[in-house]
């Protein structure tokens, strides 16, 4: 009863199947895996803004590329802001998720060197081409304190870097392009200001990175590795409710069988006997025949 598994559907819904489960354990630990990152991430975020700030230098220097064990160190950096070479990033939100611009100042550190500095968060202004009011930095030597942060890719950001924009208007915070318009070295990566706050609360600084959060990774591995324990399951529930059909077609048609096995052989019983409507004997037709005709 379980040749109909050799038939063409029932071997593609078995490959089905079996391509499935390993497919979905997979995915279970694809999940499972960003969930361990998201977990490391949080704690390493958790550490270093705990962390004692230290001067940048101790950290990065031009061309440095900040790896990820210093994203988000606290560190200071002294100098004077160049509000010269200001520009502005593009398409960015707020806390709010209302779409704007950051500021992003070089500050020239005491051995002339620059670092670059993420002030905040300042609306656009109407016209996407021109430059939107932007706060004064302080004038005067400055002791900033910040984030540190990498700089920005369009492979890591995902952040298409548009070409022909206005001027002093940047879609990514990068410090080899800023050295480039610049003229001087600048340190690799950028800070996000935490300190001083600004007056009026403007440019708005940006917030702590969210490191208490560990999404739903976990949960959607168990999803997954029990989606891969019920595919079998399924299939064999399937095999066996199509066994019980075929079971159950195969006895009805046996029983339809054996019930009209005797019809039509019983008819004959009567008619088979002598014919005679009168019920006359066969021997009278011959004593007809012997009487003489007047």
């Amino acid at each position: 009863m379980y040749r109909f598994l050799l038939s063409r559907q029932w071997v593609i819904l078995t490959l089905i199947v079996l391509a499935l489960i390993p497919t979905m354990i997979e995915l279970g630990f694809w999940q499972f895996h960003r969930h361990e990152r998201r977990v490391t991430q949080n704690a390493l975020i958790a550490d270093n803004l705990k962390a004692k700030p230290v001067p940048v230098e101790e950290l990065t220097s031009p061309g440095h590329t900040v790896p990820r064990a210093d994203y988000w160190r606290q560190v200071t950096a002294t100098g004077t802001f160049d509000t010269a070479h200001e520009v502005v990033v593009r398409r960015r939100t707020n806390a709010d998720d209302k779409q704007g611009v950051l500021v992003l100042t070089p500050l020239v550190l005491r051995d002339g060197s620059v670092v670059l500095v993420n002030r905040g968060w300042v609306p656009a202004a109407a016209d996407q081409r021109a430059y939107p009011t932007v706060p004064p930095a302080p004038k005067g030597e400055i002791t900033v304190t910040g984030r540190l942060k990498a700089d920005e890719t369009t492979g890591a950001s995902g952040i298409k870097d548009l070409k022909g924009l206005p001027d002093r208007q940047v879609m990514l915070i990068n410090s080899e392009q800023q050295a480039a318009l610049i003229g001087r070295e600048v340190l690799g990566g950028y800070l996000e200001q935490i300190a001083p706050e600004p007056a009026g609360d403007t440019p708005e600084l940006i917030p702590e990175p969210d490191h208490d959060s560990i999404g739903a990774h976990m949960a959607y591995a168990v999803q997954w590795w029990l989606f891969t324990a019920g595919v079998p399951v399924g299939w064999v529930i399937l095999v066996r409710r199509e066994k019980r059909d075929q079971e159950a077609a195969a006895h009805a048609e046996a029983s339809g069988s054996g019930d009209g096995s005797g019809d039509g052989d019983g008819s004959g019983g009567d008619d088979g006997g002598p014919s005679g409507a009168s019920g006359a004997p066969a021997g009278d037709s011959n004593a007809i025949q012997a009487t003489p005709s007047l």
